[in-house]
């Protein structure tokens, strides 16, 4: 009788950590380029709401999010008025910041203008990033960016329109989580599941 073998855990981002909740996100998620808008709305708001806070403590408040922001549709979140927003504030399930809360609202009205602009919120963000994943090869954190220079651009122009919570740190999280660039590390699995996927691309 052979007793089976345990399944070797495959490579990933270091930043990955050992949370399940973490790795299920880094493996099935992070660098998967979005082609939906409500999506995208959700990583927006996500981004946003992670300033000054760890990624993994937003993930374990998403469903919250989800149920309180209306599940990220936007044009409900831009209806949202101070009935809504003391709401949001008296929710412990969320992040209570009154000027991340004021911000998704902002960001919402600013997202449905963009959306009537170029037909699509994605359409827009190809205006500035292109219209295919940029697939970066990096083999060490110490060579990821905290921004670059289209990060920066897209903060430039959200910020133009009033958005706010969308500094050039926060753009290149967001680029990083919706597919606008791949930057998992070369010896991390979903490098090459990635690349191989939506085809080559030029480094940023």
């Amino acid at each position: 009788m052979t007793q089976d073998l345990p399944v070797p855990e495959p490579t990933r981002c270091a930043w990955a950590g050992s949370d399940p909740l973490y790795r299920a996100y880094h493996d099935r998620e992070w660098g998967v380029p979005v082609d939906d808008d409500r999506r995208l709305f959700e990583f927006l708001v996500l981004e946003g709401m992670q300033a000054g806070l760890s990624w993994l403590t937003i993930l374990r408040k998403r469903e919250n999010f989800r149920r309180a922001f209306a599940e990220f549709d936007p044009g409900r979140v831009a209806a949202f008025g101070p009935e809504e927003r003391r709401r949001l504030l008296g929710d412990a399930g969320i992040v209570r910041n009154r000027a991340k809360i004021d911000a998704a609202v902002a960001n919402a009205r600013v997202f449905l203008t963009l959306q009537g602009e170029h037909g699509s919120f994605l359409r827009f963000l190809h205006t500035v990033a292109g219209p295919r994943p940029l697939i970066n090869h990096w083999r060490v954190p110490q060579e990821v960016p905290a921004a670059t220079a289209v990060s920066r651009e897209l903060s430039r122009r959200l910020r133009e329109r009033g958005c706010r919570f969308v500094g050039p740190t926060i753009c290149y999280a967001f680029m990083q989580a919706v597919g606008l660039v791949n930057d998992h590390l070369t010896g991390c699995f979903r490098h090459r599941e990635i690349a191989g996927r939506y085809g080559p691309g030029s480094g940023v």
